[in-house]
């Protein structure tokens, strides 16, 4: 995965309902399940998603480009009044359900609000109706001699974007995460302190199957960040929490998941403990492998892979930004020690990668142990060049094409990365802009 080659970069196409699009930060992106389709969500509620078109045989070195295949408005700002909170439009997180038919379905969530989308294509429409003309105005029935059957009629492909569902006064606090289970029928949804279990086809109630949230609110030690579901086992669920800690957790058990199976968590270094230890030991992102027998965790510095027959260590670390332990007073000051990176699996489970700042993004190969940084920036990607590696210089004589530490840029960074289900093609935000790269074919 050295070689990664930008083959479209959507700020450039030219859209103006791209670039109206741009001028929102991007909050989630996620692939469905054959990869044909990417979906990327952002602080404006808008949800807007890419086709993959087919390879050209002018163009063999491409994979084919990821090209606008519909954009809707899926959520919209909110007040509440009893408690005189504004809800924001900002979309937290998108999940694709499994294709059943010619139509794709998504979960898409704010902060209080889930909605189950349906994305369809048509291309014929009805004509030859009895009760109204074309123009669809009434005609008047004492006027009607004859009736015409419709007949359907070619058009123009149109792709539509209907709520179907809508989940809405399950949740206290401000929904992290959602999970669709491998039933494809049920899905988790997680905030601050609970975590519910919905079916696809009820939206008036669902269970609550983790509450952490104590009698005496000052007695709070920690907060659920992440939740999902497992991949193959239907029962079994994992959260993490602001602690550094997993639970796994199966239903089965009980009906209140309260008390875990499986409880992860590795024990700390006591030289190494800082004022900022907890903060930074808090986990953004949980993942299970798509094999299901591994799990990854993300913390501010790191990222970890667990065996779930193994909880008390990782069986893999490594470090996403080890420079900046020297620098988490200021990343303190200015808030970013807060920053919540998500982390993904490649398709075979193989290789990781996770985001970082200055809109770097770094890439794990768990076979070989060796990894890469790269940038995801306009300045530097131009259309089927080959990124170059980059490297932070952490003191001392500084190399050519290393970077310093000091001049990063922090406001630059990368939150929300996906990674294809089949193929080595990446999706990268960084914060208005989205770049998708794929491996270079020789």
């Amino acid at each position: 995965n050295t070689h990664i080659l930008l083959y479209m970069e959507w700020f450039f196409q030219g859209r103006s309902h791209i670039l109206s699009y741009l001028s929102d930060i991007i909050s989630t992106v996620e692939f469905n399940y054959s990869g044909e389709l990417l979906a990327t969500g952002d602080k404006g509620g808008r949800v807007v998603i890419f086709q993959h078109e087919q390879e050209s045989k002018n163009r063999p070195h491409l994979r084919g480009e990821y090209n606008v295949y519909s954009t809707f408005q899926s959520h919209e700002p909110e007040f509440d009044y009893l408690k005189s909170l504004e809800i924001e439009e900002k979309i937290n997180k998108i999940r694709w359900l499994p294709q059943q038919n010619a139509a794709h379905f998504l979960l898409s969530t704010n902060d209080k609000t889930i909605k189950l989308w349906k994305i369809s294509e048509r291309d014929k429409r009805a004509e030859g109706y009895n009760l109204k003309d074309e123009d669809g105005r009434l005609r008047d029935p004492f006027r009607i001699t004859s009736l015409r059957v419709p007949v359907l009629m070619p058009m123009g492909l149109m792709v539509e974007a209907s709520p179907r569902r809508i989940f809405a006064n399950a949740h206290t606090y401000h929904i992290n995460s959602i999970s669709v289970n491998s039933d494809h029928e049920t899905y988790l949804s997680a905030d601050d302190l609970r975590i519910n279990l919905w079916h696809l086809e009820i939206t008036d109630r669902s269970f609550n199957i983790v509450d952490i949230k104590p009698a005496n609110m000052e007695e709070l030690t920690e907060v659920i960040t992440a939740a999902e579901c497992h991949p193959h086992q239907c029962n079994v669920f994992v959260y993490s929490s602001s602690k550094g800690t997993i639970r796994l957790c199966d239903m089965r058990a009980a009906a209140l998941c309260d008390r875990h199976s499986k409880f992860f968590e590795e024990p700390e270094d006591p030289s190494s403990r800082s004022f900022f230890s907890e903060i930074i030991s808090s986990i953004s992102d949980v993942k299970f492998s798509h094999s299901g027998r591994y799990m990854m965790t993300r913390d501010y510095l790191s990222v970890k892979v667990w065996d779930l027959n193994m909880e008390n260590r990782p069986v893999e670390t490594y470090q996403v930004h080890e420079y900046l332990r020297s620098k988490l007073c200021s990343l303190y000051e200015n808030d970013c020690i807060f920053d919540k990176f998500e982390c993904c699996w490649n398709g075979s489970d193989s290789a990781i990668m996770t985001g970082s700042y200055n809109n770097f993004f770094r890439m794990f190969d768990r076979n070989t142990r060796r990894d890469i940084t790269l940038e995801a920036s306009r300045e530097s990607s131009k259309p089927r060049a080959t990124l170059k590696p980059r490297k932070v210089s952490t003191g001392g004589k500084r190399k050519k094409d290393e970077i310093s530490v000091d001049s990063l840029d922090f406001n630059k960074k990368i939150l929300h990365t996906a990674w294809h289900p089949k193929d080595n093609v990446i999706a990268v935000a960084a914060t208005n802009n989205l770049y998708i790269f794929q491996d270079k074919i020789n």
